[in-house]
């Protein structure tokens, strides 16, 4: 099990503010880890049916982080664009 690199942080997120991406590799997460992160928040009705149990310690982390950063993104579509006139 490797660590993951910035690489394998924008090839699974997207691009993210370098900020996130440091965080994300500072959990010291695997790239298994990454992806089983993903899998619980894109959809965790499959898992949870397939008795894994909930996301704890490296996951969960990267779960609230992932979270996090989406939420931000949705804030940032939904709030309205400023010009000057």
């Amino acid at each position: 099990m490797t660590n993951i690199t910035r690489d394998d942080v924008t090839k699974a997120v997207g691009q993210v503010d370098d900020v996130t991406i440091a965080r994300i590799i500072g959990s010291g997460a695997s790239a298994e880890e990454l992806a089983e992160a993903k899998a619980w928040i894109s959809n965790d009705e499959p898992l949870i049916n397939a008795g894994k149990p909930l996301a704890k310690c490296r996951v969960g982390e990267l779960v609230d982080l992932l979270t996090e950063v989406e939420l931000t993104e949705q804030e940032d579509e939904e709030s309205p664009t400023i010009t000057s006139g």
